[in-house]
């Protein structure tokens, strides 16, 4: 049985080497910011969700591109102090905060 196993894996094997421990590594030696990135995410979902918005209409309210907001909700995306203020202003909400 484990032979058939190993034959079929081996016959589904992708030609593209993995990239999962160069990805696993870098989520890794990113993790204190990440987890500040998918904070704000998680802050902006709430947001849309309680205002029945969509992600243009975020992107309108914030003067971004719904490409941007689409960024900006993925959780991964590095921001600046200065791009944080701008959306805490634009929506009257805090999305950061020092425990």
């Amino acid at each position: 049985m484990a032979g058939r196993a190993i034959q079929f894996l081996e016959a589904h094997k992708s030609e593209v080497p993995s990239r999962f421990v160069a990805e696993a590594n870098w989520r890794k030696d990113n993790e204190t910011w990440l987890r500040w990135s998918r904070q704000l995410a998680i802050t902006l979902m709430g947001y849309m969700q309680d205002h029945g918005m969509k992600r243009a209409d975020l992107a309108a309210r914030l003067g971004v591109s719904p490409q941007y907001v689409s960024k900006l909700l993925s959780g991964t995306e590095n921001l600046s102090f200065k791009s944080i203020a701008h959306i805490e202003d634009k929506l009257g909400i805090t999305c950061m905060s020092i425990r």
